[in-house]
């Protein structure tokens, strides 16, 4: 049976606050442990009104200190950001704590604007391109006989595994190359998915970590009673893309019966491009749906998204995406 994790956003909603997201994801991870979801992963994102993990390693040790047996992990680190030591001493840290469930995906994007870049920068010195060495290098904090002069304490030795997240064939590449499972960004930005995961599963290298190509895919699902409800709920998430994408972001608005009927056909095909990797119904809807993809894809496992304005419904998309899963065949 194929797994299933979550991708939480923290997300803050129209009348909510950081503290009100802060606590629906902790009740999230708690019915996901559960349901049997294998990991639930955080994004680091900064300067969106609509997103509560910016501090992603401080939410991870909030999450993994409320369960007890699912991974939890970031989905990404945008390590552009950060120095490659900081990260390896933040989740040797948390590997220290929550020994055998950490997880750690790495983006190159920075997961903001350029003036908050800069912001959280100083400058923006710090190359992207430069990626792949910083992977490299955070790796090396990791090993227990470590190469480099400086020491990540905690980190030395910590047993975290390492992913390469990617919407492009550049990360494809790199998790190829190092040997490490990857993460496409197929939730948002699925243009270039299955090229992305033919590349990374032809150039493939086994490694200490893994010997085996591993993907993990990531889809929206928005799943309720009947088909209608489940529309009805996934206009929050339509509204928050088009905002976005409008140069307007916001927080979570509350689902419009009437949404799709008022926006423009420009706005119609952004919406069908983004969120082509989802599933928006009944049980036996999402069922189709999530079996389709993954006869489409070969997944191994699959990253579910799903964003709703009231926390049940939420909570109530995301059980019923358990439960349709023991009838999906890999």
């Amino acid at each position: 049976m194929i797994p299933f994790s979550i991708l939480d956003l923290s997300p803050i909603i129209e009348g909510g606050d950081a503290a009100l997201s802060f606590r629906n994801t902790r009740d999230l991870a708690q019915h996901a442990e559960r349901w049997g979801y294998r990991r639930f992963w955080l994004a680091e994102h900064h300067g969106m009104p609509g997103i509560a993990s910016a501090a992603t390693s401080i939410l991870i040790g909030h999450v993994a200190g409320a369960t007890s047996t699912i991974r939890v992990g970031a989905g990404g680190i945008m390590l552009p950001n950060h120095s490659p030591l900081v990260i390896a001493e933040q989740f040797g840290t948390l590997e220290s704590l929550y020994p055998g469930r950490i997880d750690l995906g790495l983006g190159r994007a920075p997961g903001s604007d350029q003036v908050t870049a800069r912001a959280l920068r100083r400058n923006l010195a710090s190359d992207a391109d430069e990626f792949p060495q910083d992977v490299v290098e955070l790796m090396a904090y990791f090993a227990a006989d470590p190469r480099l002069p400086v020491r990540a304490v905690p980190g030395s030795g910590a047993n975290v595994p390492v992913w390469i997240l990617g919407s492009s064939l550049f990360g494809a590449q790199l998790a190829a190359a190092l040997g490490l499972p990857y993460a496409f960004a197929s939730h948002f930005a699925p243009a270039q998915m299955m090229e992305a995961v033919a590349l990374y599963r032809a150039n493939f290298r086994p490694s200490k970590q893994l010997q085996k190509p591993y993907v993990m895919l990531g889809f929206n699902v928005i799943a309720a009673d009947t088909d209608e409800e489940a529309a009805f709920l996934a206009t929050s998430k339509q509204q928050a893309f088009v905002n976005l994408r409008s140069g307007r972001p916001s927080r979570l608005p509350p689902p419009q019966a009437d949404y799709l009927s008022r926006i423009g056909p420009q706005e119609h095909a952004l919406l069908a491009q983004v969120l082509s990797c989802s599933a928006i119904g009944s049980p036996a809807t999402v069922q189709a749906g999530l079996q389709a993809f993954i006869d489409r894809t070969g997944a191994d496992e699959l990253m579910i998204v799903a964003q709703c304005f009231d926390h049940a419904a939420s909570l109530r998309s995301f059980e019923i995406t358990a439960q349709v899963r023991s009838a999906l065949h890999s």
